[in-house]
């Protein structure tokens, strides 16, 4: 079955085969038609390609020629609109920037705007000609702005009047109404307590003004005219700023012209500078800065060095001034002015720094810190000559009461005077870098001023006759040292080591003074060593201590008369301070009356019963009391009109 079978499936298989490739070979020849009919397409497309290029060439030619002709119109449209904004600006231009200036400088503008457009389009035939024309009326338009910068800077450069600068200063610095020319705007120490004091800046141009003036400015430096812009507003706002000064009162001093002062002109004239130097820094040239920066800002312009030239001649004749009181002869008074002067320079060096930043402004900022240097070391060295003038004083001047010396007060005076200056000191002594503290630097300045006082008195004190009255004045003068540094700031300066110490000398001098004028008196009332009876002498004549009545009378008389030439000179001797005065009569009384009644108790008896005893007990202990509640009070008593006896 199986072999019979197979032949059949053979025939099958190639019938199948037959088949296949009978629609192999039809498939083929499908193709080969197909790549026939597709190749006649491409044949026919070429050729049809081949017949439209022309018209394709022509189409791009018209849209091209639409092209051309767009843009064409579109440039005569811009050169005409060009012209005719020419038109319009040049009517603009020809009536001139004084009626309508941001008008003019948009038609300024609008020209600019024309010649880059016609620079940029120079193969237009009429272009050249149209480019002279627009720059043509820049150049005018440039010289109309150019008069217009200066009729502005002109009309709005006019000096400011002082009122308007005092209502600018803090209450505080204000002159008086009623004594405004007689430097009532001074005061003792005015830069005290005004670090946060308020200075309103004065308007010295409309700020409506000051963009048109910055418009104009940048035209004018984009035109070239950075010259003539510079040299119109450093000669308007110079002669403005000089002409505000002046009102003020600012005059360029020499050191010939200070040193030719009376002092009590001088010391006006610098608390005016003082004044005038806040003002000008504070005031006017920070205002000036602010209109300067404001004028030129946006514009490619050196305004540093403009401000700078501008503000030269106003800023040598403020600091003139200064520089001639520093350099002029040193005397004592003038130390708290020097240091008032410097003390204001340090209060304006932060605002000198920003006014005159900048390269260009170099050398104004050096100049304001050299004078403040100058103060500074005038001041140490006028510290140095009050030292030693204080203790070579040679005056002749003798107080012949024995009371506190002109020279001690005055010195004490100016030490008080000092620590008023306690901050401005501290800088003062900052600026020689000494390398100490500068509490303990102001410490041995005044300790030094002090000790040279006290030389100077001990050198006076020598002057007198009578040596009680040299311990009575150096006590006086010393206590007077004591109790005013104890109730002023040098107390915590010279500590209390420096007080303990001259209270010593003074008790030392009270104690010397009693010693030295009360021993005679005192020595007459003791009976030790007093010669006994003589051979005449009978027991009548001799009290229960063996001495003789005539001894006695003479003790008696010696004490009257000592007693009564002490109360002659002291009662016109002084100790002006009353507790030390009263103290030292207590000390006198407590010594003198006990030894007095004890006197006249013991011997009283021999002078008491004889014919005429008020000769010998002419003052009662409660007279002699009195009397001594007499003396240091600078006026002559007469004689007692009743005297007392036992």
């Amino acid at each position: 079955m199986a072999v019979s079978a197979l032949p059949r499936t053979m025939d099958a298989l190639t019938r199948r085969a037959t088949m296949l490739r009978d629609s192999l070979h039809k498939s083929q020849g499908n193709t080969d038609g197909m790549v026939a009919i597709l190749g006649s397409f491409d044949h026919r497309l070429s050729a049809l390609e081949a017949a439209m290029r022309p018209t394709q060439v022509r189409t791009h030619a018209i849209r091209m020629a639409h092209e051309n002709i767009d843009k064409t119109l579109k440039a005569g449209e811009a050169i005409l609109s060009q012209f005719d904004l020419t038109r319009r600006a040049e009517a603009t231009i020809l009536r001139g920037p004084h009626e309508d200036l941001e008008s003019y400088l948009e038609a300024v503008d609008t020209l600019k705007g024309i010649s880059r457009f016609f620079s940029s389009n120079k193969n237009f035939r009429s272009s050249e000609g149209i480019l002279n024309h627009v720059n043509g009326l820049l150049a005018k338009s440039s010289l109309k702005i150019e008069e217009e910068f200066k009729q502005l800077m002109t009309t709005y450069s006019k000096p400011i009047e002082p009122d308007r600068l005092f209502d600018c200063l803090p209450k505080s610095l204000r002159p008086s109404k009623d004594d405004e020319d007689e430097n009532a705007n001074q005061s003792d120490h005015p830069s005290k307590g005004l670090e946060t004091a308020v200075y309103k800046t004065p308007t010295l141009v409309p700020p409506r003004i000051l963009p048109l003036m910055n418009d104009i400015a940048q035209q004018l430096v984009q035109a070239g005219n950075q010259q003539s812009c510079y040299k119109i507003y450093r000669e308007s706002r110079g002669a403005a700023l000089e002409s505000s000064l002046r009102k003020l009162g600012v005059e360029k001093l020499t050191k010939d012209d200070v040193q030719k002062m009376q002092w009590e002109a001088l010391e006006a004239k610098i608390g005016n500078w003082i004044q005038f130097m806040r003002i000008a820094v504070k005031l006017l040239l920070a205002g000036e800065r602010k209109i300067c920066d404001q004028i030129f800002e946006g514009a490619n312009f050196n305004r540093d060095q403009c401000f700078a030239e501008m503000a030269t001649n106003s800023v040598v004749t403020l600091l003139s001034f200064g520089d001639a009181v520093a350099k002029s002869k040193r005397s004592p008074e003038k130390l708290f002015v020097l240091l008032d002067m410097y003390e204001v320079m340090r209060e304006l060096q932060s605002e000198i720094e920003v006014v005159f930043e900048g390269k260009a402004c170099s050398e104004m900022r050096e100049t304001a810190l050299g004078l403040t240097k100058r103060l500074a070391q005038t001041a140490q060295e006028t510290f140095a000559d009050f030292e030693e003038a204080v203790e070579k004083d040679a005056s002749k001047t003798i107080v012949q009461d024995g009371t506190v010396h002109p020279l001690t007060s005055y010195v004490i005076n100016y030490v008080k005077f000092l620590f008023d200056y306690q901050s401005t000191l501290k800088l003062l002594f900052q600026e020689f870098e000494t390398g100490s503290e500068t509490e303990s630097q102001l410490a041995v300045v005044t300790t030094r001023i002090m000790q040279a006082l006290q030389n100077n008195l001990d050198g006076k004190s020598k002057q007198y006759k009578d040596p009680a009255l040299t311990h009575l004045f150096l006590m006086n003068n010393v206590h007077y040292m004591v109790r005013s540094v104890r109730r002023s700031e040098a107390k915590d300066i010279l500590g209390d080591d420096w007080i303990q110490r001259h209270r010593r000398i003074v008790q030392q001098n009270a104690n010397q003074y009693k010693r030295v004028a009360w021993a005679k008196v005192l020595q007459a009332l003791s009976v030790q060593g007093a010669p006994g009876s003589t051979g005449s002498s009978t027991p009548a004549d001799l009290n229960s201590s063996g001495v003789s009545r005539a001894v006695i009378k003479e003790r008696f008389k010696a004490f009257n008369t000592q007693f009564e030439e002490l109360h002659a000179k002291q009662s016109l001797w002084i100790v002006p301070d009353q507790e030390l005065r009263e103290s030292l009569r207590l000390a006198i009384a407590e010594v003198l009356l006990p030894a007095y009644r004890s006197f006249i108790k013991r011997f009283g008896n021999l002078v008491g019963s004889g014919k005429n005893p008020l000769k010998y007990i002419r003052y009662s202990p409660e007279l002699v009391d009195k009397l001594l509640n007499e003396f240091f009070e600078g006026q002559q008593y007469g004689e007692p009109k009743h005297q007392h006896r036992l």
